[in-house]
């Protein structure tokens, strides 16, 4: 390659040539020598592509590990593993270029990762970076409690909230005094799959008895919610009812929320087949609202196929849009409902023993703010 014409030419040819490419086709020209990888990883040609090329993802979060389990999963931390729809094949990103222990992914927005690791004074610190560049960030200094209890939620514009039952923190790379900013959420209970859409966040909360959970719907406004100048966040939780909804919490089991396409909100949980205190369910359902019509309706109920894999053990759902993913404990593969057409996915890092949780991951060439 020394010897080669190619060499030869100016930077900004290369980028013409180079940014015509899928980002597929970049990443895997990265590893064909060094004069590729030094010009497909300068900050001028992630800054020419960085909003042109990117991939649909789903990328799975490390499962809590005990302590005699850590070496035998020790890989499941040092990468993120992640599945191409498209391609139906699994991809490995590595995390060596942080150097913090323990990386722990929860989030991601605009081809940023956020996630958790230990820091050399062993507290907990929220980080994002981008595994395609390798450049990482250290947020503000949070303690240990806010990873163990908090849920990290990041919107279009990147702006972070970690959001627990009593209170919440809200971070925008945008803000002049780039420190968490700390609030009263006082919902009834802690928020269950909380998710944000529209500058606005959405969470379940049960407000039921100890003996029988009873699910509600709350929205707040991210928009206008904080008052800068006291550092305070107005407590603006809303309770989303109405009469025509009828009894939609009530027939579903452990109800979770994922982001749908635009407007609209995916709420997944068990079909009951009775009322009774421990009923069975009957398959897996999937319903819909548009946050524009404030209707609901069913987009998919599980295949009986697929059900019987999950109707005797728990699960874990996530993703977005039109993919729903279902991890269960001892499966040793992943159900996924992909627009209107349900299939597995093979090839699980590790064991298949593991209950896998995740995020939707558009990856792309993003500059860390």
């Amino acid at each position: 390659m020394e010897d080669s014409p190619i060499n030869r030419l100016p930077e900004d040819t290369l980028h013409q040539i180079f940014s015509s490419l899928s980002l597929r086709q970049i990443m895997i020209c990265r590893s064909v020598c060094k004069l590729f990888n030094r010009t497909l990883t300068s900050s001028s040609f992630i800054h020419l592509i960085s909003a042109r090329s990117h991939l649909h993802l789903l990328a799975l979060r490390p499962p809590h590990l005990h302590h005699h389990h850590h070496s035998r999963h020790a890989s499941l931390h040092s990468c993120i593993h992640v599945y191409d729809p498209d391609q139906n094949q699994w991809l490995r990103f590595s995390l060596d270029f942080l150097p913090f222990r323990s990386p722990h992914p929860v989030a991601s927005s605009l081809g940023l990762v956020y996630l958790w690791a230990d820091s050399p004074d062993s507290n907990k610190s929220l980080i994002v970076c981008n595994p395609l560049t390798r450049q990482y960030r250290v947020l503000p200094q949070l303690g240990s409690a806010w990873s163990r209890h908090g849920s990290v939620l990041v919107d279009s514009r990147n702006r972070v909230m970690v959001l627990t039952e009593l209170a919440a923190l809200y971070f925008s790379f945008s803000q002049k005094t780039q420190q968490w900013l700390k609030f009263s959420s006082n919902l009834p209970s802690k928020p269950r799959s909380p998710i944000v859409i529209s500058n606005s966040v959405f969470a379940l909360c049960d407000v039921g008895s100890p003996w029988r959970s009873k699910w509600k719907l709350f929205s707040c406004a991210v928009k206008n919610l904080l008052n800068l100048n006291l550092n305070v966040m107005n407590n603006n939780w809303e309770c989303l009812e109405r009469h025509e909804w009828g009894d939609i919490f009530d027939i579903m089991k452990r109800p979770r929320l994922i982001p749908g396409d635009g407007n609209k909100i995916l709420m997944i949980g068990g079909l009951k087949s009775n009322y009774s205190f421990n009923q069975s369910c009957s398959t897996i359902l999937i319903v819909r609202l548009d946050l524009e019509t404030m209707e609901w309706e069913e987009a998919t109920r599980m295949p009986e196929a697929l059900h019987r894999w999950f109707q005797d053990s728990k699960f874990k759902v996530f993703g977005g849009g039109n993919r729903v993913c279902f991890s269960g404990k001892k499966v040793g593969r992943l159900a996924l409902w992909d627009c209107c057409k349900w299939r597995w996915i093979d090839g699980v890092p590790g064991n298949g023993d593991e209950l896998f949780r995740g995020f939707t991951f558009e990856a792309r060439l993003t500059a860390i703010p």
